[in-house]
C-alpha cells in the first residue's frame, strides 16, 4: 500500500490507536491491528490503552511498536481518572505528531473528542449512528451488529486497509511454556482448566456449578487447573472446597504468558464470557464458555465448533448443558 495517497496527504510515519480495555477487548483488536500493521509497514504503530497492556504491547511486537500510558478520562468506566495527569499526557501526546489517531475503542461517543486532542493531523474512528458525524473521510457509523472483530474490521476496512484474517492470535514462547509446567506441575499429564472469575460479578456462574463442572472433568481423567488473578483467589478457593476431586488451584500465580502457555496445552476450558475466553481462542483450546446474556452473538468467539457458547434467557446454564459441551468436544480432540 502506498503511503501517499489522497486520503492520508503524505506519509504516514506515525499512528496513535486508541483502544484503552481489558484483556478480551485487547485480543479482539488483534486483527484490525494486524491490517493496519500490512498496510503501514514502515510507520510507527503505538497503542494507546490501560497500564496493564504494556505487557500486552510488548507481547504483540510484531503489530505495535510503543505503548503510551492512558490515565483516564471522565465517563469511561474502565480506570479511576487521574485528573493531574490528563493534561500532561495530552501534552505529549501533541507534541508527539501522529499521522493518524485511531479510535478503536467503540462508539466514539464518549471519546472521540479525546481522540481529537492528541493533535493528529487525521482522526479516524466512529461515531454513533444517527448522529451527525465529525468527519466523512475518516468515521463510519458504530456497527449496531456483528461481532467485535468485525465491528472494528470496518473502521480499517473503510479506510482502505485490507483485511489480513479474522483470526486471533498470541505467541506462546518457550519461557511461557517452561514457567507454566513449574507453575502447575502437571507434567505430561492431560488436564482442564476452570476459569470461574469475571470483572463483573454479574457475569459469573456460581461456584458450586463450576464445581460440579470441575469433578465431572476429573471423572474423565483429567487433572482440573483453577485459573484466575490474584483478586480471584477467593473465588477459586470456593470452587475448590465444593469439589471431590484435587485441583491445582492457580489463582494469581501466572502472568498473561503463562496463562496461553498453560491453554494451549489444556484439553478444554471452562470459563465465563471473560478475557480468558478470547485467550483460548487465540491458542487453538476448545473452551464452554457460560454466557450471561451479554450479547453473546458480539463477544462469542468465531469458530463455534472449538468454542461452544452456552447462553439461557433467564441467565442461568444448567450445569448438565455444560457437561455435554465439555463431553462433546473431549471426544473431538
Amino acid at each position: 500500500m502506498s503511503f501517499d495517497t489522497p486520503r492520508t496527504e503524505g506519509k504516514v510515519r506515525k499512528i496513535a490507536v486508541f483502544r484503552a480495555l481489558k484483556l478480551g477487548d485487547m485480543l479482539c483488536a488483534v486483527p484490525a491491528l494486524r491490517a493496519l500493521r500490512a498496510a503501514f509497514r514502515e510507520a510507527r504503530i503505538v497503542l494507546v490503552g490501560l497500564p496493564w497492556a504494556c505487557e500486552f504491547t510488548s507481547r504483540f511486537g510484531n503489530l505495535l511498536d510503543g505503548f503510551r500510558r492512558f490515565p483516564g478520562y471522565p465517563g469511561l468506566p474502565e480506570q479511576p481518572v487521574e485528573v493531574t495527569a490528563v493534561p500532561g499526557f495530552l501534552a505529549a501526546m501533541q507534541a508527539e505528531q501522529f499521522d493518524i489517531a485511531v479510535q478503536l475503542h467503540g462508539s466514539g461517543q464518549v471519546v472521540n473528542p479525546l481522540v481529537r486532542l492528541f493533535g493528529a493531523r487525521h482522526t479516524a474512528g466512529f461515531y454513533p449512528a444517527g448522529e451527525d458525524c465529525p468527519d466523512a473521510d475518516w468515521f463510519v457509523p458504530w456497527p449496531a451488529r456483528g461481532t467485535e472483530v468485525r465491528r472494528l474490521l470496518r473502521l480499517t476496512e473503510f479506510l482502505g486497509v485490507p483485511t489480513q484474517g479474522e483470526h486471533l492470535e498470541f505467541r506462546v514462547s518457550d519461557a511461557d511454556r517452561r514457567a507454566a509446567e513449574a507453575v502447575s506441575g502437571v507434567g505430561d499429564d492431560d488436564y482442564a482448566c476452570v476459569h470461574p472469575g469475571a470483572s463483573v460479578p454479574e457475569r459469573r456462574w456460581p461456584a458450586e456449578r463450576f464445581a460440579e463442572a470441575a469433578d465431572d472433568l476429573a471423572a474423565r481423567g483429567l487433572r482440573v487447573v483453577l485459573t484466575g488473578s490474584a483478586g480471584e483467589a477467593g473465588l477459586t478457593r470456593a470452587v475448590a472446597s465444593r469439589m471431590r476431586a484435587p485441583a491445582i488451584d492457580l489463582a494469581g500465580k501466572t502472568d498473561l504468558g503463562t496463562a496461553a502457555a498453560l491453554l494451549a496445552r489444556a484439553k478444554l476450558l471452562v470459563c465465563n464470557d471473560t478475557g480468558v475466553s478470547h485467550l483460548a481462542a487465540a491458542v487453538r483450546c476448545p473452551s464452554v464458555v457460560l454466557s450471561t446474556g451479554d450479547n453473546p452473538a458480539r463477544w462469542a468467539p468465531a469458530d463455534s465448533a472449538r468454542h461452544r457458547v452456552l447462553c439461557r434467557p433467564d441467565g442461568v446454564v444448567p450445569v448438565a448443558d455444560v457437561l455435554a459441551e465439555s463431553a462433546a468436544l473431549l471426544s473431538a480432540v
